[in-house]
């Protein structure tokens, strides 16, 4: 009888808990507050009206958290460099504040800039490098899509690189899909297209 309403509990401590976000990854809530924040953000301060419009950003920004979760995962954040330029960033942030030019969103910006440069420095590794340096993969993906290419190797490497790049995140982003659970809260993406 105990672990039953051990298991009530915790599921509408849940359901409330999820109600107040718009996904949740890998046990992590994406909090509603943050994402319209964000989406304001990208979108010169618009609030959402188009629901299938929210929809899609909300995908591009679960992509973004799978990414930075990944590069958790493989220890990004305890890298030495890293922890210093967030602190350096945290610390201008702060005096901005305390100078009276800083923001009401000062958590949400220094949260945004930490993701971000995980973000940038797992993308560097798991793409932009490997396409740069790896020649015979470069190649190989050339000779694999040569119809789409009407030049030889040389007069469209850059196309390539762009096209290889692109392949390499999707197969990434799969993986990281296969690998985290991911859940949206369509109630509460709904709800903001009538804020």
């Amino acid at each position: 009888m105990r672990k039953a309403y051990s298991l009530i509990i915790f599921s509408f401590i849940y359901s409330i808990s999820f109600a107040q976000n718009v996904a949740v990854i890998n046990g992590k809530p994406v909090n509603t507050k943050e994402f319209l924040w964000a989406y304001k953000k990208s979108h010169n301060g618009n609030t959402p009206t188009d629901y299938e419009n929210l929809q899609a950003y909300l995908n591009l920004y679960i992509n973004f958290k799978l990414k930075v979760l990944d590069a958790k995962d493989m220890g990004l954040d305890r890298n030495a460099e890293y922890q210093e330029e967030i602190k350096t960033y945290e610390n201008n942030l702060l005096a901005r504040k305390k100078a009276g030019n800083g923001s009401k969103d000062y958590e949400l910006l220094l949260n945004e800039y930490r993701e971000g440069v995980l973000m940038f420095n797992v993308s560097e590794q798991k793409i932009w490098d490997k396409a740069q340096s790896d020649e015979a993969a470069l190649y190989d993906f050339y000779i694999k899509n040569k119809d789409k290419y009407n030049k030889a190797f040389n007069e469209v490497r850059g196309e390539v690189i762009a096209d290889y790049q692109q392949s390499l995140e999707e197969k990434w982003l799969s993986g990281l899909k296969q690998k985290y659970q991911v859940k949206i809260n369509d109630n509460e993406l709904k709800k903001l297209t009538k804020l």
